[in-house]
């Protein structure tokens, strides 16, 4: 059995054992992995000159590199990703285990009370950051519209969803405008848009009533350019709730002071993690990216292991662990997985009561 790695190079299955018998001690260590530590544990009864070739063929390859002279191996992201896909044996959980993952979700609470605890959950099962998606309800309908004066040519905007969320935005206008002119304002557009869906609204708002501007009124029109500003609040309001970053100081490949304070910035701020998340929200199952595959270069020397979460068939959300390249892959993926089944059951359950 043979697997290819970039294009047409093969890999044996014998140099795909040693492989897949270093990164496991590396993962279980953190240490460059030597030929005679792999001897041992492969099992097979090779000469130490044939073990130095496979690995030398596996260093070829890209697979695995020499961080210093004769200190042993270390896997390259080529060899943790031919590992994932071709080598992984992922090791099933324990009853009792996912019984307790499941009283820790259970309970009283809002969403966002479940997501924090989602967030904690996969933190201190994985000993890694544990990160989960607010849940997008990109169906919401429009339920109302107000605006309210305030000082200074300012207006409060302030939209309700068919969710029963709430976004404001305030807006600067170029005039004032009296309380009745702007509950006929939201009145126009509460009775042009209620009950019908947020994106739906969006789109029209900024396309089909561009041919209609010259027919409204000063009012009116200032109405419409508010009600786009507070849709684009109400659009860009994605949020996820962050868990067990200080876990990562543990590994020593990620210890740095300023490669820590960069994670951390990153975490506070969140837009990158989030873009990441919403680029796995379509995937079917267990998302991995390894190293520079997520595109983000503060998380090169991370991996994402990433599961969507829903309700009834329709994913709304996306979890998963951020932690070093050597993360436990057969232990962290399968918990992952079970995590986003568990709120996706959490959130059903919610739903009900």
């Amino acid at each position: 059995m043979t697997s290819a790695v970039g294009g047409d190079t093969q890999v044996s299955e014998r140099a795909q054992h040693f492989l897949k018998a270093l990164i496991e001690r590396y993962i279980r260590d953190g240490q460059p992995v030597g030929s005679r530590t792999l001897s041992k544990d492969t099992g097979l009864e090779l000469s130490a000159a044939t073990v130095r070739n496979i690995m030398a063929d596996l260093e070829d390859m890209g697979l695995v590199s020499s961080p210093h002279i004769s200190a042993g191996r270390v896997p390259t992201r080529l060899g943790y990703r031919l590992f994932i896909d071709s080598l992984l044996t992922v090791r099933r959980l324990a009853e009792q285990e996912v019984t307790e993952m499941r009283r820790r979700l259970e309970g009283p609470g809002d969403a966002a009370t479940l997501i924090e605890s989602t967030s904690q959950l996969l933190s201190g099962v994985t000993h890694l950051a544990g990160v989960v998606m607010m849940p997008r309800h990109e169906h919401d309908a429009f339920r109302r519209i107000e605006f309210l004066s305030l000082s200074g040519k300012r207006v409060l905007a302030i939209l309700v969803t068919s969710e029963g969320e709430v976004h404001n935005r305030i807006v600067n206008t170029d005039r004032t405008y009296s309380p009745a002119q702007l509950e006929q304002a939201a009145n126009y557009l509460n009775d042009m848009f209620t009950g019908r869906d947020l994106h739906e609204v969006r789109k029209y708002l900024l396309a089909d009533m561009k041919t209609t501007r010259e027919h409204m009124d000063q009012v009116m029109l200032q109405a419409v350019e508010m009600a786009q500003q507070v849709m684009e609040a109400a659009e860009g309001t994605g949020d996820c709730f962050i868990a067990g970053q200080t876990n990562l100081m543990e590994f020593d490949e990620l210890a740095n002071v300023e490669r820590l304070k960069q994670l951390f910035d990153a975490f506070t701020e969140k837009n990158q993690i989030l873009h990441l998340l919403d680029r796995c929200i379509a995937a079917e199952g267990v998302r991995i990216f390894v190293g520079e595959e997520s595109g983000y270069q503060l998380l090169d020397d991370c991996s994402l292991v990433t599961a969507p979460y829903g309700i009834d068939d329709q994913v709304i959300g996306v979890l998963g662990v951020i932690g070093p390249t050597r993360m436990n892959y057969p232990r962290v993926i399968p918990l992952v997985d079970m995590t986003a089944r568990l709120l996706t059951a959490a959130l059903k359950q919610q739903e009900r009561t």
